[in-house]
Protein backbone atom coordinates (compact mmCIF):
# COMPACT_ATOMS: atom_id res chain seq x y z
CA UNK A 1 0.00 0.00 0.00
CA UNK A 2 0.97 3.63 -0.80
CA UNK A 3 2.76 5.74 2.12
CA UNK A 4 1.15 8.87 2.91
CA UNK A 5 3.72 11.14 1.33
CA UNK A 6 3.32 9.06 -2.07
CA UNK A 7 -0.29 9.60 -2.01
CA UNK A 8 -0.36 13.19 -1.13
CA UNK A 9 2.67 13.75 -4.02
CA UNK A 10 -0.05 11.98 -6.05
CA UNK A 11 -2.73 14.12 -5.49
CA UNK A 12 -0.82 17.06 -6.03
CA UNK A 13 0.35 15.20 -9.31
CA UNK A 14 -2.84 15.06 -10.34
CA UNK A 15 -3.71 19.08 -9.69
CA UNK A 16 -1.30 20.17 -11.49
CA UNK A 17 -2.50 18.10 -14.67
CA UNK A 18 -5.97 19.00 -13.65
CA UNK A 19 -4.59 22.91 -14.88
CA UNK A 20 -3.14 22.21 -17.34
CA UNK A 21 -5.91 20.30 -19.17
CA UNK A 22 -8.28 22.78 -18.01
CA UNK A 23 -6.17 25.84 -19.63
CA UNK A 24 -5.96 23.48 -22.97
CA UNK A 25 -9.66 23.76 -22.69
CA UNK A 26 -10.28 27.34 -22.61
CA UNK A 27 -7.45 28.33 -25.13
CA UNK A 28 -9.01 25.57 -27.36
CA UNK A 29 -12.46 27.24 -26.79
CA UNK A 30 -11.41 30.95 -27.47
CA UNK A 31 -9.35 29.65 -31.00
CA UNK A 32 -12.79 27.70 -31.58
CA UNK A 33 -14.47 30.62 -32.07
CA UNK A 34 -12.50 32.42 -34.96
CA UNK A 35 -11.73 28.95 -36.72
CA UNK A 36 -15.26 28.23 -36.81
CA UNK A 37 -16.06 31.64 -38.34
CA UNK A 38 -12.92 31.02 -41.21
CA UNK A 39 -14.38 27.24 -41.52
CA UNK A 40 -18.52 28.76 -41.92
CA UNK A 41 -16.77 31.78 -44.19
CA UNK A 42 -14.92 29.94 -46.55
CA UNK A 43 -17.89 27.35 -47.34
CA UNK A 44 -20.21 29.56 -49.51
CA UNK A 45 -16.89 30.62 -51.80
CA UNK A 46 -16.07 27.06 -52.19
CA UNK A 47 -19.67 26.18 -53.22
CA UNK A 48 -20.07 29.34 -55.69
CA UNK A 49 -16.70 28.20 -57.08
CA UNK A 50 -17.95 24.38 -57.56
CA UNK A 51 -21.15 25.97 -59.17
CA UNK A 52 -19.60 28.01 -61.57
CA UNK A 53 -17.84 25.35 -62.50
CA UNK A 54 -20.78 22.71 -63.29
CA UNK A 55 -22.28 25.75 -65.11
CA UNK A 56 -19.34 26.12 -67.51
CA UNK A 57 -18.86 22.60 -67.72
CA UNK A 58 -22.31 22.00 -68.70
CA UNK A 59 -21.13 23.73 -72.28
CA UNK A 60 -18.22 21.75 -72.60
CA UNK A 61 -18.03 17.91 -73.60
CA UNK A 62 -16.41 15.72 -75.35
CA UNK A 63 -12.08 15.83 -76.61
CA UNK A 64 -12.52 19.69 -76.22
CA UNK A 65 -13.14 19.14 -72.25
CA UNK A 66 -10.33 19.92 -70.19
CA UNK A 67 -8.30 16.91 -68.48
CA UNK A 68 -8.99 18.26 -65.05
CA UNK A 69 -12.69 18.10 -65.77
CA UNK A 70 -12.32 14.89 -67.67
CA UNK A 71 -10.02 13.08 -66.13
CA UNK A 72 -7.49 10.74 -67.76
CA UNK A 73 -10.10 8.37 -68.91
CA UNK A 74 -8.36 5.78 -66.54
CA UNK A 75 -8.61 5.43 -62.80
CA UNK A 76 -5.71 2.83 -61.95
CA UNK A 77 -3.27 5.58 -60.12
CA UNK A 78 -4.72 7.22 -57.08
CA UNK A 79 -3.05 10.07 -55.21
CA UNK A 80 -4.82 10.32 -51.66
CA UNK A 81 -4.19 13.62 -49.98
CA UNK A 82 -4.52 13.22 -45.98
CA UNK A 83 -5.15 16.17 -43.65
CA UNK A 84 -4.97 16.30 -40.44
CA UNK A 85 -3.56 18.35 -37.45
CA UNK A 86 0.24 18.91 -36.47
CA UNK A 87 -0.84 18.61 -32.69
CA UNK A 88 -2.52 15.57 -30.89
CA UNK A 89 -4.75 15.68 -27.50
CA UNK A 90 -8.08 15.65 -29.48
CA UNK A 91 -9.38 12.78 -28.57
CA UNK A 92 -10.35 10.47 -31.93
CA UNK A 93 -9.97 13.79 -34.62
CA UNK A 94 -6.95 12.73 -36.02
CA UNK A 95 -7.26 8.55 -36.02
CA UNK A 96 -10.53 9.45 -37.57
CA UNK A 97 -9.70 10.94 -40.55
CA UNK A 98 -6.88 8.63 -40.78
CA UNK A 99 -9.01 5.39 -40.46
CA UNK A 100 -10.94 6.70 -43.02
CA UNK A 101 -7.73 7.01 -45.31
CA UNK A 102 -6.46 3.64 -44.45
CA UNK A 103 -10.19 1.83 -45.85
CA UNK A 104 -9.47 4.15 -49.32
CA UNK A 105 -5.77 2.66 -49.39
CA UNK A 106 -6.75 -0.97 -48.32
CA UNK A 107 -9.56 -0.92 -50.67
CA UNK A 108 -7.81 0.63 -54.10
CA UNK A 109 -4.83 -1.75 -53.03
CA UNK A 110 -6.78 -5.07 -53.09
CA UNK A 111 -8.26 -3.96 -56.48
CA UNK A 112 -4.41 -4.02 -58.08
CA UNK A 113 -4.76 0.02 -58.23
CA UNK A 114 -1.78 1.77 -57.43
CA UNK A 115 -1.53 4.25 -54.83
CA UNK A 116 0.61 7.45 -53.49
CA UNK A 117 -0.09 9.75 -50.32
CA UNK A 118 0.10 12.99 -49.69
CA UNK A 119 0.39 13.76 -46.05
CA UNK A 120 -1.08 17.29 -44.75
CA UNK A 121 -0.10 17.87 -41.01
CA UNK A 122 2.31 15.94 -39.03
CA UNK A 123 -0.25 13.41 -37.58
CA UNK A 124 -1.13 11.55 -41.15
CA UNK A 125 2.62 11.75 -41.93
CA UNK A 126 3.70 9.87 -38.95
CA UNK A 127 0.73 7.55 -38.08
CA UNK A 128 0.63 6.65 -42.17
CA UNK A 129 4.44 6.77 -42.35
CA UNK A 130 4.71 3.33 -40.55
CA UNK A 131 2.13 1.40 -43.08
CA UNK A 132 2.88 3.40 -46.27
CA UNK A 133 6.10 4.77 -45.85
CA UNK A 134 7.55 3.84 -49.34
CA UNK A 135 4.00 5.18 -51.19
CA UNK A 136 4.41 8.98 -49.71
CA UNK A 137 5.22 11.95 -52.30
CA UNK A 138 5.42 14.61 -49.96
CA UNK A 139 4.13 16.05 -46.31
CA UNK A 140 3.70 19.58 -45.20
CA UNK A 141 3.49 21.16 -41.30
CA UNK A 142 0.48 23.41 -40.75
CA UNK A 143 2.19 24.77 -38.03
CA UNK A 144 4.93 26.33 -40.23
CA UNK A 145 2.31 28.77 -41.47
CA UNK A 146 1.22 31.40 -38.31
CA UNK A 147 -2.40 31.70 -40.30
CA UNK A 148 -4.01 29.22 -42.46
CA UNK A 149 -4.28 31.11 -46.37
CA UNK A 150 -4.03 30.26 -49.39
CA UNK A 151 -0.24 30.38 -48.68
CA UNK A 152 -0.59 27.27 -47.19
CA UNK A 153 -2.82 25.79 -49.14
CA UNK A 154 -1.01 26.28 -53.04
CA UNK A 155 1.71 24.24 -52.49
CA UNK A 156 -0.21 20.95 -51.65
CA UNK A 157 -1.82 22.59 -54.88
CA UNK A 158 1.03 22.68 -56.70
CA UNK A 159 2.14 18.83 -55.92
CA UNK A 160 -1.77 17.64 -56.33
CA UNK A 161 -1.14 19.21 -60.14
CA UNK A 162 2.15 17.95 -60.79
CA UNK A 163 1.29 14.65 -60.17
CA UNK A 164 -1.50 14.65 -62.47
CA UNK A 165 -0.18 16.48 -65.02
CA UNK A 166 2.92 14.43 -65.39
CA UNK A 167 0.88 11.30 -65.06
CA UNK A 168 1.61 9.76 -62.13
CA UNK A 169 -2.14 10.41 -61.12
CA UNK A 170 -5.81 9.57 -62.85
CA UNK A 171 -7.79 10.30 -59.60
CA UNK A 172 -7.08 12.62 -56.45
CA UNK A 173 -8.97 12.51 -53.42
CA UNK A 174 -8.69 14.56 -50.20
CA UNK A 175 -9.36 13.40 -46.92
CA UNK A 176 -10.69 15.43 -44.20
CA UNK A 177 -12.67 16.38 -41.19
CA UNK A 178 -15.62 18.11 -41.71
CA UNK A 179 -16.78 20.42 -39.00
CA UNK A 180 -20.47 19.88 -37.59
CA UNK A 181 -20.32 21.18 -34.39
CA UNK A 182 -18.09 21.05 -31.22
CA UNK A 183 -18.96 17.49 -30.77
CA UNK A 184 -19.11 16.36 -34.28
CA UNK A 185 -16.43 16.46 -36.51
CA UNK A 186 -17.35 14.22 -39.73
CA UNK A 187 -14.64 12.46 -41.50
CA UNK A 188 -15.00 13.43 -45.08
CA UNK A 189 -13.35 11.90 -48.90
CA UNK A 190 -13.52 14.72 -51.28
CA UNK A 191 -12.67 14.23 -54.87
CA UNK A 192 -10.17 16.86 -56.81
CA UNK A 193 -9.65 14.87 -59.83
CA UNK A 194 -11.60 14.76 -61.82
CA UNK A 195 -13.29 17.58 -60.44
CA UNK A 196 -16.40 16.61 -59.47
CA UNK A 197 -19.31 18.88 -60.75
CA UNK A 198 -22.47 18.95 -58.68
CA UNK A 199 -25.96 18.08 -60.76
CA UNK A 200 -29.36 19.05 -59.54
CA UNK A 201 -28.46 22.42 -58.44
CA UNK A 202 -30.73 25.38 -58.19
CA UNK A 203 -31.29 26.38 -62.36
CA UNK A 204 -31.31 30.37 -62.94
CA UNK A 205 -33.86 31.70 -65.18
CA UNK A 206 -32.23 33.76 -67.41
CA UNK A 207 -35.80 34.96 -69.07
CA UNK A 208 -34.65 33.74 -72.51
CA UNK A 209 -31.24 35.16 -72.16
CA UNK A 210 -28.17 33.44 -73.75
CA UNK A 211 -25.06 34.16 -72.30
CA UNK A 212 -21.37 34.06 -74.60
CA UNK A 213 -19.19 33.41 -72.77
CA UNK A 214 -15.57 35.42 -73.85
CA UNK A 215 -12.74 33.80 -74.02
CA UNK A 216 -14.65 30.24 -74.24
CA UNK A 217 -15.66 28.26 -71.75
CA UNK A 218 -12.73 25.89 -72.22
CA UNK A 219 -10.05 28.46 -71.75
CA UNK A 220 -12.30 29.81 -68.74
CA UNK A 221 -12.31 26.22 -66.96
CA UNK A 222 -8.38 25.73 -67.81
CA UNK A 223 -7.66 28.69 -65.62
CA UNK A 224 -10.29 28.26 -62.90
CA UNK A 225 -10.03 24.49 -62.18
CA UNK A 226 -6.18 24.85 -61.12
CA UNK A 227 -7.24 27.54 -58.38
CA UNK A 228 -10.34 25.48 -57.39
CA UNK A 229 -8.54 22.90 -56.38
CA UNK A 230 -6.48 25.12 -54.15
CA UNK A 231 -9.82 26.91 -53.17
CA UNK A 232 -11.09 23.54 -52.40
CA UNK A 233 -7.92 22.38 -50.23
CA UNK A 234 -8.00 25.44 -48.44
CA UNK A 235 -11.50 25.41 -47.32
CA UNK A 236 -10.76 21.63 -46.11
CA UNK A 237 -8.03 23.10 -43.86
CA UNK A 238 -10.48 25.42 -42.76
CA UNK A 239 -12.84 22.67 -41.62
CA UNK A 240 -10.55 20.72 -40.27
CA UNK A 241 -8.90 23.40 -37.54
CA UNK A 242 -12.35 24.31 -36.96
CA UNK A 243 -12.92 20.30 -35.86
CA UNK A 244 -9.62 20.14 -34.32
CA UNK A 245 -10.19 23.15 -31.74
CA UNK A 246 -13.97 21.64 -31.20
CA UNK A 247 -12.24 18.09 -30.61
CA UNK A 248 -9.67 19.24 -28.41
CA UNK A 249 -12.03 21.48 -26.37
CA UNK A 250 -14.06 18.63 -25.45
CA UNK A 251 -11.13 16.25 -24.82
CA UNK A 252 -9.79 18.16 -22.34
CA UNK A 253 -12.91 19.37 -20.63
CA UNK A 254 -13.42 15.52 -20.15
CA UNK A 255 -9.77 15.31 -19.22
CA UNK A 256 -10.54 17.88 -16.69
CA UNK A 257 -13.51 15.83 -15.02
CA UNK A 258 -11.68 12.65 -15.00
CA UNK A 259 -9.05 14.15 -12.99
CA UNK A 260 -11.22 15.91 -10.69
CA UNK A 261 -13.12 12.73 -10.13
CA UNK A 262 -9.33 11.20 -9.64
CA UNK A 263 -8.43 13.76 -6.86
CA UNK A 264 -11.64 12.89 -5.27
CA UNK A 265 -11.02 9.39 -4.91
CA UNK A 266 -7.43 9.80 -3.95
CA UNK A 267 -8.41 12.41 -1.28
CA UNK A 268 -10.78 9.80 0.19
CA UNK A 269 -8.46 7.08 0.20
CA UNK A 270 -5.38 9.30 1.50
CA UNK A 271 -7.80 10.47 4.35
CA UNK A 272 -9.17 6.79 5.03
CA UNK A 273 -5.42 5.77 5.49
CA UNK A 274 -4.45 8.95 7.49
CA UNK A 275 -7.56 7.70 10.16
CA UNK A 276 -6.18 4.57 9.93
CA UNK A 277 -2.43 5.52 11.17
CA UNK A 278 -3.46 8.31 13.33
CA UNK A 279 -6.15 4.94 15.01
CA UNK A 280 -3.96 2.67 14.78
CA UNK A 281 -1.07 4.97 16.44
CA UNK A 282 -3.79 5.74 19.68
CA UNK A 283 -4.11 2.36 20.25
CA UNK A 284 -0.75 1.64 21.04
CA UNK A 285 -0.68 4.86 23.34
CA UNK A 286 -3.08 3.76 25.38
CA UNK A 287 -1.80 0.40 25.07
CA UNK A 288 1.38 1.36 26.55
CA UNK A 289 -0.52 3.34 29.14
CA UNK A 290 -2.32 0.31 30.20
CA UNK A 291 0.83 -1.37 30.21
CA UNK A 292 2.18 0.64 32.96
Amino acid sequence: MASLKEMRNRIGSVKATQKITKAMQMVAAAKLKRAQEQAESARPYARRMAAVIANLAAGVAGPNAPRLLAGTGSDHKHLIVVATADKGLAGGFNTGVIRAARERIASLLAEGKDVRIVAVGRKARDLLRRQYGDRFVESFELSAHKTLSLAAAQPIADVVLREFEEGRADVVTLFYSRFKSVISQVPTAKRLIPAEVEAGGPVTDLNGAVYSYEPSEEAILETLLPRNIAVQILSALYENQAGFYGAQMQAMDNATRNAGDMIKSLTLQYNRSRQAQITKELIEIISGAEAL
